[in-house]
Protein backbone atom coordinates (compact mmCIF):
# COMPACT_ATOMS: atom_id res chain seq x y z
CA UNK A 1 0.00 0.00 0.00
CA UNK A 2 1.14 3.55 -0.76
CA UNK A 3 0.22 4.55 2.78
CA UNK A 4 2.73 2.05 4.17
CA UNK A 5 5.23 4.91 3.79
CA UNK A 6 3.57 6.53 6.83
CA UNK A 7 2.32 3.43 8.66
CA UNK A 8 4.75 0.47 8.55
CA UNK A 9 8.23 -0.19 9.82
CA UNK A 10 10.36 0.82 12.79
CA UNK A 11 11.08 4.26 11.37
CA UNK A 12 7.35 4.93 11.13
CA UNK A 13 6.81 4.48 14.89
CA UNK A 14 6.57 8.29 15.33
CA UNK A 15 4.05 8.42 12.51
CA UNK A 16 1.95 5.72 14.15
CA UNK A 17 2.01 7.62 17.41
CA UNK A 18 0.41 10.55 15.58
CA UNK A 19 -2.25 8.24 14.13
CA UNK A 20 -2.87 7.06 17.69
CA UNK A 21 -3.36 10.71 18.63
CA UNK A 22 -6.13 10.84 16.02
CA UNK A 23 -7.87 7.97 17.77
CA UNK A 24 -7.11 5.60 14.91
CA UNK A 25 -6.97 1.91 15.79
CA UNK A 26 -4.40 -0.65 14.67
CA UNK A 27 -7.13 -2.25 12.54
CA UNK A 28 -7.81 1.05 10.76
CA UNK A 29 -4.10 1.57 10.12
CA UNK A 30 -3.88 -1.83 8.46
CA UNK A 31 -6.47 -0.83 5.84
CA UNK A 32 -5.96 1.46 2.84
CA UNK A 33 -6.16 5.14 3.77
CA UNK A 34 -8.76 6.89 1.61
CA UNK A 35 -8.65 10.67 1.54
CA UNK A 36 -12.06 12.31 1.19
CA UNK A 37 -11.69 15.82 -0.14
CA UNK A 38 -14.60 17.76 1.34
CA UNK A 39 -15.58 21.12 -0.16
CA UNK A 40 -18.17 21.68 2.56
CA UNK A 41 -18.66 25.26 3.71
CA UNK A 42 -21.47 27.51 4.91
CA UNK A 43 -21.27 30.25 2.25
CA UNK A 44 -21.85 28.32 -1.01
CA UNK A 45 -25.44 27.00 -1.42
CA UNK A 46 -24.12 24.11 -3.49
CA UNK A 47 -21.85 23.09 -0.62
CA UNK A 48 -24.04 23.42 2.44
CA UNK A 49 -25.19 19.79 2.09
CA UNK A 50 -21.76 18.30 1.50
CA UNK A 51 -21.37 17.25 5.14
CA UNK A 52 -24.12 14.69 4.48
CA UNK A 53 -22.49 13.57 1.23
CA UNK A 54 -19.11 13.22 2.94
CA UNK A 55 -20.61 11.13 5.78
CA UNK A 56 -22.24 8.85 3.20
CA UNK A 57 -18.91 8.47 1.36
CA UNK A 58 -17.20 7.59 4.67
CA UNK A 59 -19.76 4.86 5.26
CA UNK A 60 -19.22 3.49 1.76
CA UNK A 61 -15.44 3.43 2.14
CA UNK A 62 -15.66 1.72 5.52
CA UNK A 63 -18.18 -0.86 4.29
CA UNK A 64 -15.80 -1.76 1.47
CA UNK A 65 -12.75 -2.18 3.70
CA UNK A 66 -11.03 1.22 3.66
CA UNK A 67 -10.25 3.81 6.30
CA UNK A 68 -11.80 7.19 5.38
CA UNK A 69 -9.95 10.38 6.29
CA UNK A 70 -11.53 13.77 5.52
CA UNK A 71 -9.63 16.92 4.58
CA UNK A 72 -10.93 20.21 3.11
CA UNK A 73 -10.89 22.12 -0.15
CA UNK A 74 -12.00 25.73 -0.55
CA UNK A 75 -14.77 26.94 -2.83
CA UNK A 76 -16.12 30.33 -3.94
CA UNK A 77 -19.80 30.98 -4.74
CA UNK A 78 -19.63 32.74 -8.09
CA UNK A 79 -23.10 34.22 -7.64
CA UNK A 80 -22.18 35.91 -4.34
CA UNK A 81 -18.78 36.95 -5.74
CA UNK A 82 -20.36 38.41 -8.91
CA UNK A 83 -20.01 42.07 -9.84
CA UNK A 84 -17.34 43.20 -7.36
CA UNK A 85 -13.68 42.56 -6.48
CA UNK A 86 -14.59 39.12 -5.17
CA UNK A 87 -14.98 37.79 -8.70
CA UNK A 88 -11.26 38.36 -9.29
CA UNK A 89 -10.78 35.54 -6.77
CA UNK A 90 -13.00 32.94 -8.45
CA UNK A 91 -11.04 31.44 -11.36
CA UNK A 92 -7.78 31.75 -9.44
CA UNK A 93 -9.09 29.32 -6.81
CA UNK A 94 -9.02 26.53 -9.39
CA UNK A 95 -5.24 26.38 -9.02
CA UNK A 96 -5.32 26.85 -5.25
CA UNK A 97 -7.71 23.90 -5.01
CA UNK A 98 -5.56 21.72 -7.26
CA UNK A 99 -2.33 22.69 -5.51
CA UNK A 100 -3.60 22.30 -1.95
CA UNK A 101 -5.22 18.94 -2.69
CA UNK A 102 -2.02 17.69 -4.32
CA UNK A 103 -0.06 18.87 -1.27
CA UNK A 104 -2.35 17.11 1.20
CA UNK A 105 -2.53 13.87 -0.76
CA UNK A 106 1.21 13.63 -1.32
CA UNK A 107 2.17 14.71 2.20
CA UNK A 108 0.00 12.01 3.79
CA UNK A 109 0.38 9.30 1.13
CA UNK A 110 -3.28 8.38 0.70
CA UNK A 111 -3.96 5.14 -1.16
CA UNK A 112 -7.08 6.49 -2.89
CA UNK A 113 -9.26 9.60 -2.97
CA UNK A 114 -12.92 10.52 -3.18
CA UNK A 115 -13.47 14.08 -4.38
CA UNK A 116 -16.62 15.80 -3.06
CA UNK A 117 -16.98 19.11 -4.95
CA UNK A 118 -19.95 20.91 -6.40
CA UNK A 119 -19.68 24.50 -7.60
CA UNK A 120 -17.69 26.29 -10.26
CA UNK A 121 -13.87 26.07 -9.93
CA UNK A 122 -14.07 23.30 -7.36
CA UNK A 123 -14.81 20.56 -9.88
CA UNK A 124 -12.10 21.36 -12.48
CA UNK A 125 -9.58 22.11 -9.73
CA UNK A 126 -10.10 18.65 -8.22
CA UNK A 127 -10.02 16.98 -11.64
CA UNK A 128 -6.64 18.65 -12.22
CA UNK A 129 -5.46 17.41 -8.83
CA UNK A 130 -6.70 13.88 -9.54
CA UNK A 131 -4.65 13.75 -12.74
CA UNK A 132 -1.53 14.95 -10.91
CA UNK A 133 -1.79 12.67 -7.88
CA UNK A 134 -2.92 9.66 -9.94
CA UNK A 135 -4.19 7.36 -7.23
CA UNK A 136 -7.60 5.61 -7.61
CA UNK A 137 -10.18 8.40 -7.43
CA UNK A 138 -13.96 8.79 -7.69
CA UNK A 139 -15.96 12.04 -7.87
CA UNK A 140 -19.33 12.56 -6.21
CA UNK A 141 -20.82 16.06 -6.23
CA UNK A 142 -23.41 17.68 -4.01
CA UNK A 143 -25.95 17.77 -6.86
CA UNK A 144 -28.00 20.50 -8.54
CA UNK A 145 -30.56 22.83 -7.01
CA UNK A 146 -34.22 22.43 -7.88
CA UNK A 147 -35.71 25.09 -10.16
CA UNK A 148 -37.36 28.07 -8.52
CA UNK A 149 -41.04 28.99 -8.86
CA UNK A 150 -42.13 32.59 -9.34
CA UNK A 151 -45.66 33.57 -10.46
CA UNK A 152 -46.39 30.10 -11.76
CA UNK A 153 -43.25 29.78 -13.86
CA UNK A 154 -39.99 28.00 -13.14
CA UNK A 155 -36.87 30.11 -12.76
CA UNK A 156 -33.15 29.90 -12.09
CA UNK A 157 -30.37 32.24 -11.03
CA UNK A 158 -29.99 33.79 -14.49
CA UNK A 159 -33.62 34.93 -14.25
CA UNK A 160 -32.76 36.67 -10.98
CA UNK A 161 -29.87 38.62 -12.48
CA UNK A 162 -32.03 39.60 -15.47
CA UNK A 163 -34.76 40.77 -13.09
CA UNK A 164 -32.38 43.52 -11.93
CA UNK A 165 -32.29 44.88 -15.50
CA UNK A 166 -36.06 44.54 -15.77
CA UNK A 167 -36.53 46.52 -12.56
CA UNK A 168 -34.11 49.23 -13.75
CA UNK A 169 -36.00 49.45 -17.06
CA UNK A 170 -39.30 49.84 -15.19
CA UNK A 171 -40.66 46.51 -16.39
CA UNK A 172 -41.25 45.09 -12.91
CA UNK A 173 -41.92 46.67 -9.52
CA UNK A 174 -39.78 46.47 -6.39
CA UNK A 175 -42.36 44.08 -4.93
CA UNK A 176 -42.04 41.79 -7.97
CA UNK A 177 -38.24 41.94 -7.71
CA UNK A 178 -38.51 40.83 -4.08
CA UNK A 179 -40.82 37.97 -5.05
CA UNK A 180 -38.24 36.82 -7.61
CA UNK A 181 -35.52 37.09 -4.99
CA UNK A 182 -37.45 34.90 -2.56
CA UNK A 183 -38.53 32.21 -5.03
CA UNK A 184 -35.62 31.71 -7.42
CA UNK A 185 -33.19 29.59 -5.36
CA UNK A 186 -35.41 27.26 -3.31
CA UNK A 187 -32.99 24.52 -2.20
CA UNK A 188 -29.35 23.76 -1.59
CA UNK A 189 -27.35 22.61 -4.61
CA UNK A 190 -25.54 24.02 -7.61
CA UNK A 191 -27.76 26.52 -9.47
CA UNK A 192 -30.45 24.72 -11.44
CA UNK A 193 -29.52 25.51 -15.07
CA UNK A 194 -26.70 24.28 -17.30
CA UNK A 195 -24.30 26.72 -15.71
CA UNK A 196 -20.61 26.09 -15.00
CA UNK A 197 -21.01 23.88 -11.93
CA UNK A 198 -23.57 21.59 -13.51
CA UNK A 199 -21.69 21.59 -16.81
CA UNK A 200 -18.53 20.31 -15.11
CA UNK A 201 -20.39 17.84 -12.88
CA UNK A 202 -22.08 16.39 -15.97
CA UNK A 203 -18.71 16.18 -17.69
CA UNK A 204 -17.27 14.15 -14.78
CA UNK A 205 -19.62 11.39 -15.93
CA UNK A 206 -18.43 11.73 -19.52
CA UNK A 207 -14.76 11.79 -18.51
CA UNK A 208 -15.43 8.58 -16.61
CA UNK A 209 -14.57 10.04 -13.19
CA UNK A 210 -18.09 10.06 -11.68
CA UNK A 211 -20.79 7.41 -11.37
CA UNK A 212 -24.03 7.65 -13.32
CA UNK A 213 -26.21 10.49 -12.07
CA UNK A 214 -23.36 12.45 -10.51
CA UNK A 215 -24.14 15.47 -12.66
CA UNK A 216 -27.93 15.40 -12.51
CA UNK A 217 -29.44 13.80 -9.38
CA UNK A 218 -30.85 16.77 -7.42
CA UNK A 219 -29.10 17.73 -4.20
CA UNK A 220 -32.25 17.17 -2.13
CA UNK A 221 -32.92 13.62 -3.36
CA UNK A 222 -32.07 10.71 -1.06
CA UNK A 223 -30.75 9.05 -4.21
CA UNK A 224 -27.80 11.46 -3.92
CA UNK A 225 -26.90 9.98 -0.51
CA UNK A 226 -27.04 6.47 -1.97
CA UNK A 227 -24.81 7.60 -4.83
CA UNK A 228 -22.27 8.91 -2.31
CA UNK A 229 -22.20 5.57 -0.50
CA UNK A 230 -21.65 3.78 -3.79
CA UNK A 231 -18.83 6.21 -4.64
CA UNK A 232 -17.12 5.28 -1.37
CA UNK A 233 -17.51 1.59 -2.10
CA UNK A 234 -16.42 1.97 -5.72
CA UNK A 235 -13.15 3.72 -4.90
CA UNK A 236 -12.11 0.59 -3.00
CA UNK A 237 -12.86 -1.50 -6.08
CA UNK A 238 -10.69 0.84 -8.15
CA UNK A 239 -7.93 0.51 -5.54
CA UNK A 240 -8.05 -3.27 -5.73
CA UNK A 241 -7.89 -3.16 -9.55
CA UNK A 242 -5.35 -0.30 -9.53
CA UNK A 243 -7.43 1.78 -11.98
CA UNK A 244 -6.17 5.35 -11.80
CA UNK A 245 -7.24 8.76 -13.15
CA UNK A 246 -4.72 8.77 -15.97
CA UNK A 247 -6.06 5.39 -17.09
CA UNK A 248 -9.46 7.08 -17.34
CA UNK A 249 -8.79 10.72 -18.30
CA UNK A 250 -7.11 10.04 -21.62
CA UNK A 251 -7.10 12.16 -24.77
CA UNK A 252 -10.09 10.16 -26.03
CA UNK A 253 -11.97 10.89 -22.80
CA UNK A 254 -11.26 14.62 -23.17
CA UNK A 255 -12.61 14.52 -26.73
CA UNK A 256 -15.70 12.66 -25.48
CA UNK A 257 -16.21 15.42 -22.91
CA UNK A 258 -15.98 18.10 -25.58
CA UNK A 259 -18.46 16.20 -27.77
CA UNK A 260 -21.05 15.82 -25.00
CA UNK A 261 -20.41 19.44 -24.02
CA UNK A 262 -21.60 20.41 -27.52
CA UNK A 263 -24.71 18.23 -27.24
CA UNK A 264 -25.66 19.52 -23.78
CA UNK A 265 -24.94 23.19 -24.53
CA UNK A 266 -22.59 23.59 -21.57
CA UNK A 267 -21.14 26.77 -20.12
CA UNK A 268 -18.41 28.59 -22.07
CA UNK A 269 -16.27 28.06 -18.95
CA UNK A 270 -15.83 24.44 -19.99
CA UNK A 271 -13.53 25.86 -22.69
CA UNK A 272 -11.27 27.09 -19.90
CA UNK A 273 -11.45 23.97 -17.78
CA UNK A 274 -11.13 21.19 -20.35
CA UNK A 275 -7.83 22.65 -21.68
CA UNK A 276 -6.55 22.93 -18.09
CA UNK A 277 -7.46 19.31 -17.32
CA UNK A 278 -5.96 18.22 -20.64
CA UNK A 279 -2.75 20.04 -19.73
CA UNK A 280 -2.46 17.90 -16.59
CA UNK A 281 -2.46 14.70 -18.65
CA UNK A 282 0.04 16.11 -21.16
CA UNK A 283 -2.47 16.79 -23.94
CA UNK A 284 -2.07 19.89 -26.12
CA UNK A 285 -5.62 21.25 -26.28
CA UNK A 286 -6.08 23.77 -29.10
CA UNK A 287 -9.51 25.35 -28.57
CA UNK A 288 -10.02 25.88 -32.30
CA UNK A 289 -10.48 22.16 -32.89
CA UNK A 290 -13.72 22.51 -30.90
CA UNK A 291 -15.25 23.76 -34.14
CA UNK A 292 -14.41 20.46 -35.85
CA UNK A 293 -16.23 18.58 -33.11
CA UNK A 294 -19.09 21.09 -33.13
CA UNK A 295 -19.51 20.70 -36.88
CA UNK A 296 -20.40 17.01 -36.50
CA UNK A 297 -22.11 17.09 -33.08
CA UNK A 298 -25.79 18.06 -32.90
CA UNK A 299 -27.07 20.17 -30.02
CA UNK A 300 -29.65 18.02 -28.23
CA UNK A 301 -30.47 20.05 -25.11
CA UNK A 302 -31.65 23.61 -24.43
CA UNK A 303 -31.34 23.75 -20.67
CA UNK A 304 -31.59 27.08 -18.84
CA UNK A 305 -30.45 29.70 -19.71
CA UNK A 306 -30.77 28.52 -23.34
CA UNK A 307 -34.27 27.13 -22.84
CA UNK A 308 -37.07 26.38 -20.36
CA UNK A 309 -35.76 23.07 -18.98
CA UNK A 310 -33.56 22.43 -15.96
CA UNK A 311 -31.08 19.88 -14.64
CA UNK A 312 -33.87 18.09 -12.75
CA UNK A 313 -35.58 17.57 -16.13
CA UNK A 314 -32.38 16.21 -17.66
CA UNK A 315 -32.13 13.78 -14.75
CA UNK A 316 -35.71 12.58 -15.22
CA UNK A 317 -35.14 12.20 -18.97
CA UNK A 318 -32.30 9.74 -18.44
CA UNK A 319 -29.40 12.00 -17.57
CA UNK A 320 -25.98 12.32 -19.16
CA UNK A 321 -25.83 8.63 -20.14
CA UNK A 322 -29.02 9.01 -22.19
CA UNK A 323 -27.46 11.96 -24.05
CA UNK A 324 -24.32 9.90 -24.64
CA UNK A 325 -26.37 6.98 -25.94
CA UNK A 326 -28.10 9.30 -28.45
CA UNK A 327 -24.70 10.53 -29.65
CA UNK A 328 -23.42 6.98 -29.91
CA UNK A 329 -26.16 6.18 -32.45
CA UNK A 330 -24.03 8.18 -34.90
CA UNK A 331 -20.72 6.84 -33.59
CA UNK A 332 -19.66 10.20 -32.14
CA UNK A 333 -18.03 8.84 -28.97
CA UNK A 334 -14.97 6.76 -28.16
CA UNK A 335 -16.72 3.90 -26.39
CA UNK A 336 -13.61 1.96 -25.38
CA UNK A 337 -12.56 4.45 -22.67
CA UNK A 338 -12.25 3.06 -19.12
CA UNK A 339 -14.36 4.63 -16.34
CA UNK A 340 -14.64 4.53 -12.54
CA UNK A 341 -17.35 1.90 -12.86
CA UNK A 342 -14.62 -0.52 -13.95
CA UNK A 343 -16.43 -0.74 -17.29
CA UNK A 344 -16.01 1.09 -20.57
CA UNK A 345 -18.09 4.02 -21.76
CA UNK A 346 -19.84 1.70 -24.22
CA UNK A 347 -20.78 -0.76 -21.49
CA UNK A 348 -22.02 2.06 -19.22
CA UNK A 349 -24.37 3.69 -21.72
CA UNK A 350 -25.75 0.56 -23.37
CA UNK A 351 -29.55 0.54 -23.10
CA UNK A 352 -29.78 3.98 -21.46
CA UNK A 353 -33.13 5.23 -22.72
CA UNK A 354 -34.08 8.81 -23.56
CA UNK A 355 -37.29 9.14 -21.55
CA UNK A 356 -38.25 12.64 -22.71
CA UNK A 357 -37.54 13.74 -26.30
CA UNK A 358 -38.55 17.31 -25.40
CA UNK A 359 -35.67 17.56 -22.92
CA UNK A 360 -33.14 15.43 -24.80
CA UNK A 361 -33.82 15.73 -28.50
CA UNK A 362 -33.34 12.47 -30.44
CA UNK A 363 -30.21 12.42 -32.58
CA UNK A 364 -32.29 12.69 -35.77
CA UNK A 365 -34.26 15.72 -34.48
CA UNK A 366 -31.72 18.04 -32.82
CA UNK A 367 -32.10 21.71 -31.95
CA UNK A 368 -29.29 22.27 -34.44
CA UNK A 369 -26.85 20.16 -36.41
CA UNK A 370 -23.96 22.04 -34.75
CA UNK A 371 -22.84 21.93 -31.14
CA UNK A 372 -23.69 24.40 -28.39
CA UNK A 373 -20.32 26.20 -28.36
CA UNK A 374 -18.31 27.91 -31.09
CA UNK A 375 -14.77 29.28 -31.21
CA UNK A 376 -14.56 32.51 -33.20
CA UNK A 377 -11.33 33.77 -34.72
CA UNK A 378 -10.36 36.79 -36.83
CA UNK A 379 -8.28 39.92 -36.53
CA UNK A 380 -9.99 40.81 -33.23
CA UNK A 381 -9.28 37.37 -31.71
CA UNK A 382 -6.32 35.78 -33.56
CA UNK A 383 -5.97 33.07 -30.90
CA UNK A 384 -9.69 32.52 -30.50
CA UNK A 385 -12.78 33.52 -28.51
CA UNK A 386 -15.76 31.52 -27.26
CA UNK A 387 -19.52 31.91 -27.55
CA UNK A 388 -22.39 29.73 -26.31
CA UNK A 389 -24.05 29.44 -29.71
CA UNK A 390 -27.05 27.53 -28.37
CA UNK A 391 -28.01 30.54 -26.19
CA UNK A 392 -27.85 33.13 -29.00
CA UNK A 393 -31.08 34.27 -30.65
CA UNK A 394 -31.22 33.72 -34.44
CA UNK A 395 -31.15 37.43 -35.29
CA UNK A 396 -27.78 37.85 -33.50
CA UNK A 397 -25.97 34.98 -35.21
CA UNK A 398 -24.68 37.56 -37.68
CA UNK A 399 -24.28 41.10 -36.42
CA UNK A 400 -22.38 44.24 -37.32
CA UNK A 401 -22.31 47.34 -35.17
CA UNK A 402 -20.32 50.13 -33.54
CA UNK A 403 -17.98 49.37 -30.65
CA UNK A 404 -18.83 50.84 -27.26
CA UNK A 405 -15.53 50.48 -25.41
CA UNK A 406 -15.05 50.06 -21.65
CA UNK A 407 -11.90 49.20 -19.72
CA UNK A 408 -13.68 47.46 -16.85
CA UNK A 409 -16.96 45.72 -16.07
CA UNK A 410 -18.26 48.41 -13.73
CA UNK A 411 -18.11 51.14 -16.40
CA UNK A 412 -19.97 48.93 -18.87
CA UNK A 413 -22.71 48.12 -16.34
CA UNK A 414 -23.17 51.79 -15.50
CA UNK A 415 -23.60 52.60 -19.21
CA UNK A 416 -26.09 49.78 -19.76
CA UNK A 417 -28.24 50.60 -16.74
CA UNK A 418 -28.24 54.35 -17.52
CA UNK A 419 -29.57 53.74 -21.03
CA UNK A 420 -26.41 54.73 -22.91
CA UNK A 421 -26.26 51.44 -24.86
CA UNK A 422 -28.52 51.39 -27.91
CA UNK A 423 -29.81 48.73 -30.28
CA UNK A 424 -27.10 47.53 -32.64
CA UNK A 425 -24.18 48.38 -30.34
CA UNK A 426 -21.29 46.01 -29.66
CA UNK A 427 -20.18 46.43 -26.04
CA UNK A 428 -16.45 45.77 -25.63
CA UNK A 429 -15.14 45.13 -22.10
CA UNK A 430 -11.36 44.73 -21.94
CA UNK A 431 -8.51 44.54 -19.42
CA UNK A 432 -10.59 41.87 -17.66
CA UNK A 433 -8.56 38.87 -18.88
CA UNK A 434 -6.50 36.45 -16.78
CA UNK A 435 -3.59 38.91 -16.46
CA UNK A 436 -5.44 42.18 -16.93
CA UNK A 437 -8.24 41.56 -14.44
CA UNK A 438 -6.40 39.92 -12.89
CA UNK A 439 -8.43 36.77 -12.51
CA UNK A 440 -10.66 36.89 -15.61
CA UNK A 441 -13.90 37.83 -13.89
CA UNK A 442 -17.21 36.29 -14.91
CA UNK A 443 -19.51 39.05 -16.10
CA UNK A 444 -23.05 37.89 -15.54
CA UNK A 445 -24.10 41.40 -14.50
CA UNK A 446 -23.67 43.13 -17.91
CA UNK A 447 -25.07 40.21 -19.92
CA UNK A 448 -28.09 39.98 -17.63
CA UNK A 449 -28.54 43.74 -17.69
CA UNK A 450 -28.55 43.72 -21.49
CA UNK A 451 -31.21 40.98 -21.47
CA UNK A 452 -33.23 42.62 -18.70
CA UNK A 453 -33.21 45.98 -20.51
CA UNK A 454 -34.72 44.30 -23.57
CA UNK A 455 -31.55 44.52 -25.68
CA UNK A 456 -30.72 40.79 -25.85
CA UNK A 457 -31.77 40.49 -29.49
CA UNK A 458 -29.93 43.60 -30.69
CA UNK A 459 -26.74 44.15 -28.62
CA UNK A 460 -23.59 42.00 -28.55
CA UNK A 461 -20.93 41.88 -25.83
CA UNK A 462 -17.27 41.03 -26.40
CA UNK A 463 -14.60 40.66 -23.72
CA UNK A 464 -11.19 39.22 -22.89
CA UNK A 465 -12.84 38.22 -19.62
CA UNK A 466 -15.39 35.47 -19.33
CA UNK A 467 -19.07 34.86 -18.76
CA UNK A 468 -21.11 32.89 -16.30
CA UNK A 469 -22.75 29.72 -17.51
CA UNK A 470 -25.93 31.64 -16.70
CA UNK A 471 -25.18 34.21 -19.41
CA UNK A 472 -27.12 34.13 -22.66
CA UNK A 473 -27.18 36.13 -25.86
CA UNK A 474 -24.37 37.16 -28.22
CA UNK A 475 -21.82 37.14 -25.41
CA UNK A 476 -18.34 36.42 -26.76
CA UNK A 477 -15.62 35.86 -24.16
CA UNK A 478 -12.04 34.63 -23.75
CA UNK A 479 -10.86 36.97 -26.55
CA UNK A 480 -7.20 36.08 -27.00
CA UNK A 481 -4.63 37.55 -26.85
CA UNK A 482 -6.04 39.71 -24.07
CA UNK A 483 -5.72 43.49 -23.85
CA UNK A 484 -3.16 43.40 -21.04
CA UNK A 485 -0.58 41.76 -23.34
CA UNK A 486 -1.38 44.03 -26.30
CA UNK A 487 -3.95 41.85 -28.05
CA UNK A 488 -6.04 43.52 -30.79
CA UNK A 489 -8.92 44.08 -28.36
CA UNK A 490 -6.66 46.71 -26.71
CA UNK A 491 -6.63 48.66 -30.00
CA UNK A 492 -10.41 49.00 -30.47
CA UNK A 493 -11.69 52.58 -30.37
CA UNK A 494 -15.16 53.95 -29.72
CA UNK A 495 -17.29 53.69 -32.86
CA UNK A 496 -15.13 51.12 -34.70
CA UNK A 497 -17.32 48.67 -36.56
CA UNK A 498 -17.17 45.06 -35.37
CA UNK A 499 -18.54 42.19 -37.42
CA UNK A 500 -19.68 38.97 -35.76
CA UNK A 501 -20.50 35.89 -37.84
CA UNK A 502 -21.13 32.90 -35.59
CA UNK A 503 -22.07 30.41 -38.36
CA UNK A 504 -18.74 31.19 -40.09
CA UNK A 505 -16.90 31.39 -36.70
CA UNK A 506 -15.57 34.88 -37.44
CA UNK A 507 -14.92 37.91 -35.21
CA UNK A 508 -13.53 40.89 -37.08
CA UNK A 509 -12.64 44.52 -36.41
CA UNK A 510 -13.34 46.47 -39.60
CA UNK A 511 -10.27 48.69 -39.35
CA UNK A 512 -7.41 48.66 -41.86
CA UNK A 513 -4.14 46.93 -41.04
CA UNK A 514 -2.34 50.26 -41.52
CA UNK A 515 -4.50 51.96 -38.91
CA UNK A 516 -4.11 49.04 -36.49
CA UNK A 517 -0.33 49.20 -36.95
CA UNK A 518 -0.35 52.90 -35.96
CA UNK A 519 -2.47 52.15 -32.90
CA UNK A 520 -0.17 49.30 -31.94
CA UNK A 521 2.86 51.61 -32.02
CA UNK A 522 1.12 54.00 -29.64
CA UNK A 523 -0.16 51.32 -27.25
CA UNK A 524 1.56 51.04 -23.88
CA UNK A 525 1.12 48.31 -21.26
CA UNK A 526 -0.90 49.39 -18.24
CA UNK A 527 0.17 49.35 -14.67
CA UNK A 528 -1.02 46.13 -12.99
CA UNK A 529 -4.29 46.62 -11.14
CA UNK A 530 -3.04 44.46 -8.27
CA UNK A 531 0.61 44.47 -7.16
CA UNK A 532 0.63 42.32 -4.02
CA UNK A 533 -0.70 39.02 -2.75
CA UNK A 534 -1.98 35.96 -4.55
CA UNK A 535 -3.56 37.85 -7.45
CA UNK A 536 -0.22 39.49 -8.30
CA UNK A 537 1.54 36.12 -8.30
CA UNK A 538 -1.25 34.64 -10.38
CA UNK A 539 -1.10 37.47 -12.94
CA UNK A 540 2.65 36.97 -13.32
CA UNK A 541 2.27 33.29 -14.22
CA UNK A 542 -1.11 32.91 -15.94
CA UNK A 543 -1.52 32.29 -19.66
CA UNK A 544 -4.23 33.57 -22.00
CA UNK A 545 -7.81 32.28 -22.09
CA UNK A 546 -7.24 30.18 -25.21
CA UNK A 547 -4.82 28.01 -23.20
CA UNK A 548 -7.30 27.55 -20.39
CA UNK A 549 -5.72 30.28 -18.22
CA UNK A 550 -3.28 27.69 -16.91
CA UNK A 551 -0.28 28.74 -14.84
CA UNK A 552 2.83 28.62 -16.98
CA UNK A 553 5.79 27.21 -15.07
CA UNK A 554 9.11 28.59 -16.39
CA UNK A 555 11.35 25.76 -17.52
CA UNK A 556 15.10 25.93 -18.09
Amino acid sequence: MRSDAVKKGVQQAPHRSLFNALGMTKEEMERPLVGIVSSYNEIVPGHMNLDKIVNAVKQGVAMAGGTPVVFPAIAVCDGIAMGHIGMKYSLVTRDLIADSTEAMAMAHQFDALVMVPNCDKNVPGLLMAAARINVPTVFVSGGPMMAGHVHGRRTSLSSMFEAVGEYTAGKITEKELRECEEGTCPTCGSCSGMYTANSMNCLTEVLGMGLRGNGTIPAVYSERIRLAKHAGMQVMELWRKNIRPRDIMTEKAILNALTVDMALGCSTNSMLHLPAIAHEIGMDFDITFANEISAKTPNLCHLAPAGPTYIEDLNAAGGVYAVMNELNKKGLLYTDCMTVTGKTVGENIEGCVNRNPEVIRPIDNPYSENGGLAVLTGNLAPDGSVVKRSAVVPEMMVHEGPARVFDCEEDASEAILSGKIKEGDVVVIRYEGPKGGPGMREMLNPTSEIAGMGLGSSVALITDGRFSGASRGASIGHVSPEAAVGGPIALVEEGDIIRINIPETKLELLVSEEELAKRRENWKPREPKVKTGYLARYAAMVTSGNRGAILDIPRS
